[in-house]
């Protein structure tokens, strides 16, 4: 009796899985395609803390000092990642010709402008992290051991396209004055 209940109860949230299943299209080797990753507006601080978490755990496993995020550094990368966009092109210059440092400048950042990494993707925030991570150049602006501010933002498109900025520097007082 135990046995023919705990079978029809398998089958049973077998059959309520299958059902559950997201009904998405199916690419040409039967796997479900991508979906656009789509930040709402009540996401957002989720998105911000998800990845200073994932940074933070990514420097101390590299032995280094953590970030904590600075409104200026943030500020510059929100005006560099709606800037990409306008130029549909992931790159370090803005479209005035601006660099790093001087957008850094431009909104009152006064610690030492460490680095940018940039992305343009559909993916979610530790997604284009953990590409960064595998790019030698990238990974060694997140994991500089002089870094303890961090600045970090997107744009998104309607259409779900999305342009990532992270921005590393020092306090005002570690350093002194922009590289």
């Amino acid at each position: 009796m135990h046995r023919r209940t705990l079978i029809l109860g398998l089958v049973a949230t077998g059959m309520t899985a299958c059902a559950a299943a997201p009904n998405r299209p199916l690419g040409p080797d039967g796997l479900p395609l991508p979906t656009a990753y789509i930040i709402g507006p009540s996401d957002e601080a989720a998105v911000k803390f998800r990845m200073l978490d994932s940074v933070n755990s990514l420097r101390q496993a590299a032995r280094v000092a953590p970030v904590t995020l600075d409104p200026q550094l943030t500020a510059a990368a929100a005006t560099h990642a709606r800037d990409m966009s306008v130029q549909n092109r992931p790159w370090l210059f803005g479209a005035d010709g601006s660099s790093p440092v001087q957008r850094a400048r431009r909104v009152g950042f006064t610690g030492r402008f460490l680095g940018e990494t940039i992305s343009e993707s559909y993916e979610s925030e530790l997604a284009t992290l953990t590409a960064w991570m595998n790019d030698e150049r990238t990974r060694s602006v997140i994991l500089d051991p002089e870094a303890r501010l961090m600045g970090f933002s997107w744009y998104q498109e309607p259409a779900g396209k999305l342009w990532w900025t992270l921005n590393m520097g020092t306090a005002p007082s570690f350093g002194g004055g922009f590289s």
